[in-house]
């Protein structure tokens, strides 16, 4: 892994998750705005359940790429198809430069980047830059109805939510990605003791 930070304008998402109802509308109009092929997710709500009866609970997680301030995908790619956008911070994929080596995939925490087959890339969520390039929120975030999902500065997205963290129990801890990613989380998100019900 570099020193040097490569994302030094780090913009990312804001996720509430107390306001999240696991509903995976943001999932779904991720792949209809992107054209995935069955089996690949560039955004994924998991569910997870703490505790046992009668102190059992369940929380929600939308997960996409944390366009991370040293993104370990950009780190590892050998023709910069994996690289970040010099003007927003984003880290983004050009499928056109992409040699299907899967170094990124094998070198995210997080599981980011997916490997299709059959166009035999590697590619991910480039946080809907087509989108934002015309005044438009990421597809994630215009579709959630419950407005849990916001995408911006992370410095903004940090002070217009204080109680905000950006690990929990859930996500590999990785000091050296720092992933630019805000969570609102539940109380019982806090807990080690989950169990991954659907994903």
């Amino acid at each position: 892994m570099s020193d040097t930070l490569t994302n030094e304008i780090p913009q990312g998402f804001y996720f509430d998750q107390k306001a999240c109802i696991g509903c995976r509308t943001c999932q779904i109009a991720c792949k209809d705005k992107n054209d995935l092929e069955v089996g690949i997710l560039f955004r994924r709500v998991v569910t997870c359940e703490v505790g046992a009866y009668p102190a059992a609970d369940v929380y929600h997680y939308s997960s996409s790429c944390n366009h991370c301030q040293n993104p370990a995908c950009v780190d590892v790619c050998p023709v910069k198809a994996m690289h970040v956008n010099e003007e927003d911070g984003t880290v983004q994929p050009d499928t056109s430069l992409c040699i299907g080596c899967q170094y990124c995939v094998s070198a995210c925490p997080y599981g980011v980047p997916q490997f299709d087959e059959e166009r035999n890339v590697s590619s991910k969520c480039d946080a809907c830059i087509s989108l934002r390039s015309a005044g438009e929120d990421p597809a994630c975030v215009s579709s959630c109805p419950m407005r849990a999902l916001e995408f911006g500065d992370v410095s903004v997205l940090e002070k217009n939510h204080p109680d905000g963290v950006d690990w929990f129990p859930l996500l590999p801890k990785s000091d050296q990605t720092r992933p630019s990613i805000v969570v609102r989380a539940r109380p019982t998100a806090d807990s080690t003791d989950f169990f991954q019900a659907i994903v």
